[in-house]
């Protein structure tokens, strides 16, 4: 798996460089001091995931989330930031990241958190930014009720908020993984989302689940 390092701060690319590189079946393949030389870079490396800091001083990780998003096939997005429950983490999962790191996580959740995004087989969205999600959303209502969600995929889609793997949602429902991914994809599909993030978010905001 490749990654690219985009972060405005030296210590911090060589920090993410020498846990990444160390471990077998990862490789850091560029480097980049701002959102603004992101495109280029994911052109020309083709990394499976961007680790990308939230606040940089030309493109933040916001928009340079929102222009890769828009390519025909985007790498996986991981927000790297110091805080945690933090409007900027939340509008990079809005723009279409994948999940979200903390700085000071420890290597081995570094690690973990690449290979997972890389993936695409789990959700990383912490009860922080779950609680965060639910600020953002309404109280009272449910939007997502025209979305025509069977009585299944409605529990799915609670599960997938929830942070549960495809697995996970499988062993909770007693059923096979294969079935637990055919009822994510149409829950993506009848809400009109990318991913499984952005299906989080939109059961928050539309109020399909209560903010706590």
């Amino acid at each position: 798996m490749t990654v690219l390092l985009v972060d405005d701060e030296p210590l911090v690319r060589a920090g993410l460089r020498a846990i990444i590189d160390a471990e077998p079946d990862l490789r850091v393949v560029d480097e980049a001091a701002d959102g603004a030389e992101v495109g280029p870079l994911v052109s020309r490396s083709r990394p499976d995931v961007v680790l990308m800091d939230v606040r940089m001083p030309a493109v933040d990780g916001i928009q340079a989330t929102r222009l890769l998003s828009r390519r025909d096939d985007p790498p996986r997005i991981l927000v790297v930031t110091t805080f945690e429950n933090d409007d900027y983490v939340y509008e990079a999962l809005r723009a279409g990241a994948h999940g979200f790191l903390l700085k000071r996580a420890r290597p081995e959740q570094i690690v973990q958190a690449v290979r997972t995004v890389a993936r695409g087989d789990s959700l990383l969205f912490p009860a922080a930014i779950r609680s965060l999600a639910a600020s953002h959303g309404t109280n009272g209502g449910d939007a997502l009720a025209g979305a025509g969600l069977s009585e299944r995929e409605a529990e799915v889609l609670r599960l997938m908020a929830a942070g549960l793997s495809n697995a996970e949602i499988a062993a909770e429902l007693v059923v096979g993984v294969e079935t637990v991914k055919t009822h994510v994809g149409n829950v993506l599909t009848k809400l009109g989302v990318r991913d499984r993030t952005q299906a989080v978010i939109a059961a928050y905001e539309s109020g399909f689940i209560s903010p706590r």
